[in-house]
């Protein structure tokens, strides 16, 4: 005889109840940590939290704090893996330090034992908010890795992100978490033979109060569906043509001058391969420059950069280090049709230990961690513009011209700066970024899906240039529509990509 849903349900129960608390931990972890190492795999996140539930009932609060503590050790460690690749001391450090967000978590967790489970259903993931919010903007912020991030294949649920951000995701993924875990525990209740009459009842009303989560569930997927295939106004559309350039420049020879003449010869027969498909803008990724922008010793390099737009008719945007008397700046440029610079955005948001050291002035030691210059970040979001000469003839309201902001490496990882950008008149965003650091791992996918994320939010395109990858096209909704490609990868191979993108005036 088929057991009952009821029994099953129970039987699972039982199973997490009788597991070892640490191996439950370890199972969260890695279930957690799946739908970073495969975005495809999104579906974990969903109940990945449950495991360790399980763990922390009837311990105390050490235990608690100890157990959740070791989840995020084992989801940290499996999602920035890459990070060896940079700085070992660095990547412990940064694991053990993450992973105290995750002990908290547990802490709340514990602390919100006896309150009734519609009340766990809110606060719990109101609580999990805070802390990512809290991460991702403490010293300098780590916005890697949101819950919300494992998403960004799942399109129709993420479209909330433009009313509710990247954190509106989060906190969905976690209250159905939530539910999941506390709908295990009354299902296995409601099977026993000894149950009252009244907590029966008690139990029916707070099955009723956890079907809220699956309506919130069902209501973001009508709404992102409505969103994804709603048809848009065409007369209010701007079409623009852009190619984006993936030079896939090793690291150790980015800034080796006997390279320069190599980079600068790759990056311009890429362009001009582009300039065959009459793009309106060549983009090149974050630091492509193989010089200063600054340097006198190194002009001959850049008057051959600056040429080609002089060359092909098509203004380039470009990231270089750009000094300026004894500062550096990581900066983007844009290049005009003249070959001059038509304006100029220094880098707002540095990742600490990777452009600046913090607080070196009280631990001169911290210098030694990772190998890095010390750079100084700007002070102004800067739009580029594309005037109606250097473009096609436009229609609708961007008939004077298109504006467009650009994140320089990990900026796409603050929302913020993606938001203050767009409220300032860009039509569209730009995301130039390197990451070669961290060879052929998957870090470069889970930075995508932060700009799959500002693009959402912002309900605009977004143009992704990256010397390994992954360099790529992001409509309004977040569908990747086009990717440089070769040899069945899109990451840590050379090639360009040109593509048609929409700017919808009518958001």
């Amino acid at each position: 005889m088929k057991p009952s849903r009821a029994s099953q349900v129970s039987g699972l129960r039982s199973i997490l109840s009788n597991t070892n608390p640490f191996s439950l931990s370890i199972l969260s972890g890695i279930l957690l940590s799946l739908p970073f190492f495969d975005g495809r795999l999104w579906i974990f996140a969903w109940f990945g939290f449950a495991p360790l539930f399980f763990a922390l009932r009837g311990k105390s609060k050490g235990r608690a704090f100890l157990l959740s503590y070791f989840t995020g050790v084992i989801f940290w460690a499996g999602t920035i893996y890459w990070l060896i690749h940079v700085t070992l001391l660095g990547q412990v450090l940064l694991i053990l330090f993450l992973s105290l967000y995750f002990g908290f978590f547990g802490l709340f967790v514990f602390a919100s034992r006896q309150a009734p489970g519609a009340i766990r259903l809110f606060f719990i993931p109101s609580l999990w908010v805070f802390l990512e919010y809290l991460r991702a903007h403490l010293f300098s912020g780590f916005g890697w890795a949101l819950l919300g991030y494992s998403q960004y294949l799942n399109l129709p649920l993420i479209q909330i992100a433009d009313i509710f951000g990247a954190y509106g995701v989060s906190f969905l993924v976690m209250m159905v978490n939530v539910a999941f875990w506390e709908l295990i525990i009354i299902s296995s209740i409601k099977v026993s033979k000894c149950q009252s009459a009244k907590y029966q009842a008690s139990s029916i009303r707070r099955n009723f109060s956890f079907l809220f989560p699956f309506f919130c569930l069902l209501f973001s997927l009508v709404y992102g569906f409505y969103k994804l295939y709603r048809t848009p106004k065409h007369e209010l559309r701007t079409t623009l043509k852009i190619s984006v350039i993936q030079g896939n420049i090793p690291q150790e020879l980015k800034w080796d001058r006997g390279s320069q003449g190599l980079i600068l010869d790759r990056y311009a027969q890429l362009s001009q391969k582009a300039a065959l498909e009459k793009p309106d803008l060549i983009i090149w990724p974050e630091a492509a420059s193989p010089g200063l922008i600054g340097v006198t010793k190194d002009d001959w390099l850049l008057e051959h950069i600056f040429a080609l737009p002089k060359e092909t008719g098509i203004p380039l945007l470009l990231g270089s280090v750009v000094r300026e008397n004894k500062n550096y700046f990581n900066s983007a440029l844009l290049i005009d049709r003249q070959g001059k610079i038509a304006e100029r955005y220094d880098k707002l948001h540095l990742v600490p230990f990777g452009e600046y050291v913090p607080l070196k002035e009280l631990f001169p030691f911290l210098e030694t961690i990772v190998p890095i210059g010390d750079f100084t970040s700007g002070d102004s979001y800067t739009l580029f513009s594309l005037s109606p000469s250097a473009l096609p003839p436009l229609s609708g309201p961007a008939g004077a011209g298109v504006k467009f902001g650009v994140l320089i490496c990990f900026e796409d990882t603050v929302p913020e700066l993606s938001r203050n950008f767009v409220k300032k008149g860009a039509d569209f965003l730009v995301n130039i970024t390197n990451d070669g650091w961290f060879k052929e791992t998957k870090a470069p996918h889970q930075h995508l899906a932060a700009s799959v994320f500002r693009a959402v939010e912002n309900r605009v395109p977004l143009v992704r240039a990256a010397n390994t990858g992954v360099s790529c096209f992001i409509d309004a909704c977040g569908r990747i529509k086009a990717k440089v490609t070769g040899n069945g990868k899109d990451i840590f191979v050379p090639g360009t990509k040109t593509e048609t993108i929409f700017l919808e005036h009518m958001l």
